[in-house]
């Protein structure tokens, strides 16, 4: 789809309809990881561990560091004839050739390595981020999947944005690198226009952040093929974990020539990745023919009016029900 045919009127607490033209331009950024430390040489040519590094210079946590990755090693964990160790995944990158001597590795399993891996307890490899938890080494790995300081993708749809980091900096990275339309209140009010609606691709139409309650939130608008019929989709993530989206509620709304349909749902997080939720039709879905027909005329242009707001859910101190709490 030729994004630079859309023109797209947001109107929120603070701004007026007036019509603006938005091209969203797909950018293409990759977070730097920090340099790798060099690996360990011993030099002595002795298989053992103990030996290759002395107790009192070197942790046991970094004995466990690969020196190609500098992630922690998991058993299998590997060794060349000198012993030199590294990750299995790194065995495979290096052609069976060890890193730090150039010496063929073979299959010599570091199984000392591998019984003191097994009796450790180690931080989340999160913890720079906020997580304070410690866990047995086999363990770890499966809090890390899941871990809540864990960063967060790129909600950017579209393009394959690889970046990565905490809301603040993402919040930053889609106002400078993607250009996304930054707005301030709980209300919003876009109109949509198409000059050719037949012209319907996957792909995304328009990306808005709105800052409310001190939470960011990601409104979506796109337009793409469901089974054999065009179709138009809005929906809102959360900018944050799903416990603290579930705090939240919103609707949409969309209408003309006397009817409407509206949409009342709970913000999906960006955990979720934008694919999953458009395919689980998560959200206000519009038919080409009733967007047509709600954009009036001769039915040859899409001219779409999205309403909406955010609020947040509180528990009811005497019944425990929730009830809303709206943005002013």
């Amino acid at each position: 789809m030729d994004l630079d045919t859309i023109d797209c009127v947001t109107s929120s607490d603070v701004m007026d309809d007036d019509e603006i033209h938005h091209h969203n331009h797909h950018h293409h950024h990759n977070q730097l990881s920090p340099l790798s430390k060099p690996p360990s040489n011993n030099g002595n040519g002795n298989s053992t561990v103990s030996s290759a590094v002395h107790p009192s210079t070197t942790s046991v946590h970094e004995l466990l560091e690969c020196p190609v990755c500098t992630n922690s090693m998991y058993p299998p964990i590997h060794q060349c004839h000198n012993g030199h160790t590294l990750c299995s995944t790194c065995k495979t990158r290096v052609h069976n050739r060890c890193p730090t001597c150039r010496q063929e590795l073979g299959d010599i399993r570091c199984l000392a390595l591998e019984k003191v891996a097994e009796s450790l307890e180690l931080p989340c490899k999160y913890t720079s981020h906020g997580c304070p938890e410690i866990f047995p080494y086999y363990s770890k790995l499966k809090h890390e999947a899941q871990c809540n300081f864990r960063p967060y993708n790129c909600p950017y749809a579209g393009s394959e944005c690889s970046v990565v980091g905490d809301i603040p900096f993402l919040v930053a990275h889609l106002r400078d690198d993607h250009k996304v339309d930054m707005h301030s209140g709980c209300t919003f009010n876009h109109r949509y226009v198409k000059s050719n609606p037949r012209e319907v691709e996957n792909a995304t139409w328009m990306l808005t952040v709105f800052h409310c309650f001190g939470q960011y939130f990601c409104l979506h608008f796109e337009a793409f093929q469901l089974g054999m019929a065009p179709v138009y989709m809005a929906f809102l993530r959360f900018m944050g974990d799903e416990m603290e989206a579930r705090n939240y509620s919103y609707s949409l709304e969309v209408g003309g020539n006397g009817r409407k349909l509206i949409w009342e749902g709970t913000p999906r997080t960006i955990r979720d990745s934008h694919r999953k939720v458009r395919d689980s039709h998560d959200g206000l879905i519009i038919q080409r023919n009733m967007a047509l027909f709600f954009s009036g005329g001769d039915r040859k242009e899409l001219k779409l009016r999205v309403t909406g707001r955010i609020w947040k859910e509180q528990q009811n101190p005497d019944g425990g029900a929730c009830i809303p709490n709206l943005c002013s």
